[in-house]
């Protein structure tokens, strides 16, 4: 995709749909089938692994019944005998949850929301996060601070350019794990610091946060079942349908400028 035009302006809808399928954000997207199927069995086969801090019970052990959601709400092939090779983002349900998510950023930025922010996946999406936190701080909303110090699965927790982030060997760590999200809820919960009003995250960030009762916007791959499921439940308040880690990070611009003008918000330098 070298040389491919990054649109400078916030895009339409259509313009953004057809960036997204171009990009392969969405539409015939990187994760095989194989991939995806796989991750749903073992969600309903109980691999808390894949339940991305939410606690799911014994209502998704069916993976046909997962399969069911993530057709609907990510817009994976719906056909059980399809199990390898090519699978789909539904590109309109991207952006039909991008609307979602706008709506609670207007609302997050009339109210003056603490809205905290995290990512598992910083390789692609932290810019998405720093700039989304930048346009809210800028209407008035505080970002939340972390708590110092702070550890998870054998790293440390910490905020970079506003945003949460797992950290081992001096490296930002891609992890699934709901493990720092709590140690940040917990850590403000000592100090006597209220919790955020919204958090905005992926993985097992956003998972914990929308466990907990706050609410929580999710970004997910379509191998990630469980924020679709969240969402479905009414746990998490929007899970946003996407490829997680394109090759080229900037190719997400177009996509966060859509959000920050659908939320009426103001990009930031």
């Amino acid at each position: 995709m070298d040389g491919m035009p990054i649109l400078s302006s916030a895009p339409s809808r259509a313009e953004l749909i057809d960036h997204l399928v171009r990009t392969r954000i969405a539409g015939d997207v990187a994760t095989p089938r194989d991939n995806n199927l796989s991750h749903y069995r073992k969600l309903a086969n109980g691999d808390r692994h894949y339940w991305l801090g939410l606690e799911l019970g014994d209502r998704w052990t069916d993976e046909q019944d997962v399969l069911a959601v993530m057709a609907e709400r990510c817009g994976v092939v719906d056909d059980p005998e399809h199990r390898a090779g090519q699978d789909t983002i539904d590109p309109e349900l991207t952006v039909d949850a991008l609307d979602r998510m706008a709506v609670v950023l207007r609302k997050a930025a009339e109210g003056k929301q603490r809205v905290l922010f995290a990512t598992g996946h910083p390789g692609g999406l932290l810019d998405v996060h720093r700039s989304t936190a930048s346009a809210l701080r800028a209407a008035g909303c505080e970002i939340v601070v972390i708590p110092s110090g702070l550890q998870a699965d054998e790293g440390y927790v910490f905020q970079f350019c506003d945003i949460a982030v797992l950290e081992r060997g001096a490296t930002l760590w891609h992890t699934h794990s709901p493990e720092p999200m709590a140690a940040i809820l917990d850590g403000l919960a000592r100090e006597g610091r209220p919790l955020p009003d919204l958090v905005i995250a992926d993985h097992g960030w956003a998972g914990c946060a929308g466990q907990r009762g706050i609410d929580s916007i999710g970004y997910a791959d379509s191998n990630d079942p469980a924020l679709f499921l969240g969402e479905a439940e009414g746990t998490l308040t929007v899970t946003v349908p996407l490829d997680d880690h394109v090759v080229d990070p900037r190719f997400y611009d177009p996509m966060t400028a859509y959000l920050l003008a659908a939320a009426g918000l103001t990009p930031q330098p």
